[in-house]
């Protein structure tokens, strides 16, 4: 009977021992995963913070886009580094140039930062290339727009350029009418 008791006591023992030890393990990894979640928790507002640079920075290169065309249009000496169009241009129409691609610029921007949905930028593209000098700066910048194959913006300069086809077929006077907005996907 005292050899029973003793094997009894024994295995009891190690039981103990054995949950204690499924204790510690569950409570090691629940600490673990509490360590794991905070990491996780971390690593989003790290991400987070990324995309809010990314978009800082991207407003300050538009910024510093808008500066520099600011004073090529102001200074003839400074317009004429950005004059890489396929015909000889004025003076004044190379300012006029340097507008419009602003004027683009910023439609292509308001697209990309989400505030204007592909309708929304087919729209006021629409609006923008009513006007002869728009239309005349597309077409003087077309094989700068070609460099671009592949890209976004080749996307977009494409959507334009078959906007621009249709608004010259059209044999209404209504141009706001003409083309079909595409649909965002």
């Amino acid at each position: 009977m005292g050899t029973k008791s003793v094997g009894l006591r024994k295995l009891q023992s190690a039981t103990a021992a054995g949950l204690g030890m499924v204790a510690g393990v569950i409570a090691a990894v629940a600490a673990h995963r509490g360590t794991l979640d905070a990491i996780n928790r971390r690593l989003e507002k790290l991400e987070e913070q990324s995309d809010n640079q990314q978009w800082s920075n991207r407003a300050m290169q538009q910024r510093l886009h808008w500066e520099l065309l600011s004073k090529a249009i102001d200074d003839p000496d400074l317009a004429e580094v950005l004059d890489l169009y396929e015909v000889p241009v004025t003076e004044r129409q190379r300012r006029q140039y340097l507008f419009a691609n602003a004027l683009y610029t910023n439609l292509l921007w308001n697209h990309r930062m989400g505030n204007y949905t592909l309708d929304e930028f087919f729209k006021h593209a629409r609006g923008i290339f009513q006007n002869p000098v728009a239309r005349e700066y597309w077409e003087a910048t077309r094989h700068q727009r070609d460099s671009l194959e592949g890209t976004e913006e080749a996307e977009l300069g494409n959507l334009i350029d078959d906007l621009l086809l249709r608004l010259d077929e059209a044999d209404t006077e209504e141009w706001w009418v003409v083309g079909e907005p595409p649909t965002d996907t």
